[in-house]
């Protein structure tokens, strides 16, 4: 097992040298968020890959939530730091890693379903959050 984490993250350690726009970091937090939006949306049960699929907002709004749990209020500087912009830059990373073989997609899928989900210095504003409370267990409405 240990080895097939390891060959994982030198994959992952290639495909963020390569393209140079986000760390290896970024990559690695992309997939525990994918896991964490595919349990939280109630599909970590499901039986094939169609079933556990999550569109591209659908993972944008489970990244916001899984990164606000993870990293509090320095969710924007941990992103920021790690090449992360805006929720278009989640769709690059997805897609270099469905193009490196490294995670799958749909048809219908498209990287645009990515482009302006939320603001990023709106959504990570501890302040505001403070004040309107989300409830992560609903991404689908957030």
């Amino acid at each position: 097992m240990a080895e097939a984490e390891n060959d994982f993250v030198k994959r992952v350690e290639a495909v963020a040298e390569q393209d140079g726009r986000y760390r290896k970091e970024a990559y690695l937090f992309l997939y525990a968020a994918l896991e964490y939006t595919v349990r939280k949306l109630g599909r970590d049960k499901a039986k094939t890959q169609v079933e556990r699929h999550v569109t591209g907002q659908e993972l944008a709004r489970g990244i916001a939530a899984f990164a606000r749990e993870q990293y509090g209020p320095m969710a924007l500087s941990v992103l920021e730091h790690w090449g992360v912009r805006r929720t278009r830059d989640f769709g690059e990373m997805v897609f270099l890693l469905v193009n490196a073989e490294m995670m799958s997609k749909t048809e219908e899928d498209r990287i645009e379903d990515f482009t302006d989900v939320y603001d990023f210095e709106k959504e990570f504003d501890w302040r505001r959050r403070d004040r309107k409370k989300i409830d992560v267990k609903n991404i689908k409405n957030m």
